[in-house]
């Protein structure tokens, strides 16, 4: 009669401990869920801190391509001025050699345009 009781027995701790070791097994693997979840929700967030920063970092780039925009559009029309000082300047001279001789408000006409002039078409080389 030992030995049949000693198969039963023998069968139930063993039942016993795989049931444990199951119960064990199923916590684990809620904890491995659960590590899982988190992990899934901080590269959700990742992938939206990294569209967040790809949106700043561009918007520093348009602004720049504007800048550039500008600028360039704006040298390119103090260009033109400077070129225009240029052909007025040349009318200046041509107007004052024919105002110089004629009175001294023609004079005092050609020496203004004549130095103006000038003073501009200097201040304007840089640009051109």
């Amino acid at each position: 009669m030992r030995s049949s009781e000693y198969g039963p027995r023998k069968y139930n701790k063993r039942r016993l401990a795989s049931l444990s070791k199951i119960e064990e097994l199923k916590g684990k693997i809620e904890e491995l869920e659960t590590v899982l979840q988190n992990c899934e929700l901080q590269v959700e967030l990742l992938e939206a801190n990294n569209e967040q920063w790809k949106k700043q970092l561009h918007q520093p780039q348009d602004q720049v391509r504007d800048r550039d925009y500008v600028i360039s559009t704006a040298l390119a029309q103090v260009r033109e001025v400077a070129d225009h000082l240029q052909t007025l300047t040349v009318h200046a001279d041509v107007l004052s050699l024919k105002y110089e001789s004629e009175s001294d408000r023609g004079r005092e006409l050609a020496w203004l345009l004549k130095y103006q002039g000038k003073a501009l078409s200097i201040r304007a080389r840089p640009y051109m």
